[in-house]
């Protein structure tokens, strides 16, 4: 194999170093969760100004993004295999990243598995604390009770304000919306400024 955009850090108990994880220094975005990478790699393309980094827990799902972002010879991608909560609790630096991407978690729906949802007022707290001033918070989903539940632990948290959602190109979709939106479901957005 070729060159790999997996990231591998020498420390799991520390603060990354950002300069050891792109080649430049620039704004760093995240994808919570980048699936097959749709996403991610046209935000690499579409903000080349911008350093991309796909958080996925699945190795299979890793390769093969890692295997587009080096066919294209996106240098502003990075690819790490980690727990989204364990990543942003534990080796995200305080107030260095730009922009989280959270499209379509897995709702959850059963009411006794809603612990398992990953928004929670501790999750708010670390994407908080690790938020650049001027740092936002983009949220899709397909599901309402979800949405609701989004929006409404956002609003207890006081550490947000909402903004208008941004508007993206269908080239910007992901598989899962795609999916939704030929299925005729209709996809919540939203966004969240750091106060």
């Amino acid at each position: 194999m070729g060159r790999s955009f997996i990231f591998k850090p020498d420390n799991w108990f520390q603060p990354l170093d950002w300069r050891s994880v792109f080649p430049l220094e620039q704004p760093i975005d995240i994808d919570l969760g980048c699936g097959n990478g749709s996403f991610l790699l046209w935000a690499a393309r579409a903000h080349p100004q911008r350093n991309c980094l796909g958080v996925e827990r699945l190795l299979r799902r890793l390769r093969r993004v890692d295997r587009k972002a080096a066919r294209d010879g996106l240098e502003n991608v990075r690819l790490i295999r980690v727990e989204a909560t364990y990543l942003i609790g534990k080796l995200i630096p305080a107030g260095s990243v730009s922009i989280y991407h959270i499209l379509f978690p897995d709702p959850w729906p059963k009411r006794r598995h809603h612990t398992r949802r990953l928004i929670s007022p501790e999750f708010l707290a670390d994407v908080h604390r690790t938020m650049t001033l001027d740092g936002a918070i983009n949220c899709a989903t397909d599901h309402e009770e979800y949405f609701a539940w989004i929006q409404e632990a956002f609003k207890r948290s006081a550490r947000f304000t909402e903004a208008a959602p941004t508007v993206l190109p269908p080239e910007a979709r992901t598989d899962f919306e795609k999916e939704f939106v030929a299925a005729g479901k209709q996809v919540h957005r939203g966004r969240w400024l750091r106060r």
